[in-house]
């Protein structure tokens, strides 16, 4: 057969077989119900308690739910000026059970913008394993200079500008980071803070609150006469800054310098931090009953004509039997993308509404996020199906098929999703195994100044999206290949 009959012939095959696909009523109806899965499922998935506990959730200054709780010794600052302290030991109750500082524990100065949760702020800190740190509007993180024995630090307001400096000996200062806060009052609070958040490994409340050793303050510019104050900041004490039963933050101040008690965080807030809440995956949740829906139906598209020795005249419309089998391909997977993208498009814009209305919190996400996580979710369908294809006509029979497809494919994915089983286990679940490309789907921002439960039972997944959208891609593509190899060889 020549070249250009050959390209000829393939527009014709996929005629073929779209005609094929849409005559059998059982593939278009399984198809129609995989879409409407998509639509009608995601309330299962939602996380979180009942609207009815939800607590109030501070938002950051760029409109993303925030942890905002410490212990604040503090004096206004009206106009310029600085403050220069010494911490001299920074500890856990971790530590005092022989065990170490909690990794960020927090103590040092902030200027804060307000005393509402989620009011901008600055601040230069200690931290329990991370050295020097700068962090200001809970998303930015910023290390200083390496070497414990940087624990003199020094805040310095500019107008609306923040510098933080950092030293050994009080003598030789090293700039950690200069920040700006739009907005920022000409009467402002400034001082010490201390903050440690919770143990997210289960182990209960050992390392929630830490005790940090102030020298002396050190103050210069326009600060009015008066004393120090303590408050807790940004949560309630008893109940979500982190404190243990019949514990509380507070300070005590001997020869001018300060011991301070605190617990909670400056950060942002996890999916585990807000209760109840949901994340755009959860809102995708069809996904799982719609995998096992469109496996069937495409495992069941090559089957069927073994079954019926239909397979002989579907391979003699051409001698090119790669190009039968690409044909079955690109229809099977081109009929999931279109109706799993309309009913993806439509479910993320149905169940935001809805969550909403609940009272449930949905975490934002960028237009640019939400539209990778529908047309990613559309094409994972699709490469599943053409996965399916691949193997069913490799096997030939439907039952083992589908069974080895599910376990590939959506077993992976179900026991991921369960909040108990090992993090190791889940991640590596979801970087291997075909449901990796789950990735697609995650709009939660992972970020390395916080320690919390990042598995893929809250929404974070070890891959990148379009990463893990490849390890699926590379499992169709090998089943594929070998199926072609399959059908060249072994079927007449």
């Amino acid at each position: 057969m020549s070249e250009a009959t050959s390209r000829a012939l393939m527009p014709r095959l996929l005629r073929a077989e779209w005609t094929k696909f849409r005559s059998v009523p059982g593939w278009v109806a399984g198809s129609a119900v995989a879409a409407l899965l998509i639509v009608l499922f995601p309330l299962t998935g939602l996380g979180g308690g009942a609207p009815e506990r939800a607590r109030p959730i501070p938002i950051g200054p760029d409109g993303a739910p925030v942890s905002t709780a410490f212990y604040f010794v503090h004096r206004p600052l009206s106009g310029d000026g600085h403050i220069t302290v010494a911490v001299t030991s920074l500890t856990s109750l971790s530590a005092r059970d022989g065990g170490a500082t909690a990794a960020w524990a927090k103590a040092g100065l902030i200027i804060t913008a307000g005393s509402a949760p989620g009011a901008r702020y600055a601040a230069v800190m200690v931290t329990g394993a991370h050295g020097v740190r700068m962090q200001h509007d809970y998303i930015h993180d910023k290390a200083g200079p390496p070497g414990e024995a940087m624990r003199w630090l020094r805040l310095t307001r500019s107008g609306d500008t923040v510098t933080g400096e950092a030293s050994p000996d009080g003598t030789r200062w090293s700039r950690v980071g200069t920040v700006r806060l739009p907005g920022l009052a000409n009467t402002v609070h400034a001082g010490l803070f201390v903050a440690c958040p919770q143990d997210v490994r289960g182990v209960g409340t050992a390392s929630d609150v830490a005790t940090a050793e102030f020298g002396e303050p050190r103050v210069s510019g326009a600060w009015p006469a008066g004393g120090w104050s303590g408050d807790q900041m940004g949560a309630d004490t008893a109940t979500f800054a982190g404190y243990p039963p019949g514990s509380s933050g507070g300070f005590t101040q001997s020869g001018g310098g300060f011991t301070v008690t605190g617990a909670g965080d400056l950060a942002p807030a996890a999916r585990v931090d807000v209760v109840p809440a949901a994340a755009v995956n959860d809102l995708l949740f069809g996904t799982f009953p719609a995998l096992v829906v469109i496996v069937v139906v495409a495992t069941l598209t090559i089957t069927t004509e073994y079954r019926y020795g239909l397979i002989h005249s579907t391979l003699s419309a051409g001698n090119r039997r790669g190009r039968v089998l690409l044909a079955k391909a690109v229809v099977l997977g081109g009929v999931t993308f279109t109706t799993s993208l309309v009913t993806t498009v439509l479910a993320v814009r149905l169940w935001s509404w809805l969550v909403r209305g609940l009272g449930v919190y949905l975490f934002p996400a960028t237009s640019g996020a939400l539209l990778r996580a529908e047309v990613g979710t559309a094409a994972l369908l699709a490469l599943a199906a053409v996965f399916a294809l691949g193997v069913g006509t490799i096997l030939r029979r439907s039952a083992p098929a589908v069974t080895i497809v599910i376990v590939a494919v959506v077993v992976p994915y179900l026991l991921a999703l369960v909040p108990f089983l090992p993090p190791p286990m889940a991640q590596w679940l979801t970087r291997v195994t075909p449901a990796a490309a789950l990735a697609v789907q995650q709009t939660l921002v992972r970020h390395p100044q916080v320690d919390s439960v990042y598995t893929p039972a809250y929404g974070y997944y070890p891959l990148p999206p379009w990463a893990g959208m490849a390890v699926l891609c590379g499992y169709a593509l090998v089943a594929l290949a070998v199926a072609a190899a399959v059908l060249h060889r072994r079927d007449a």
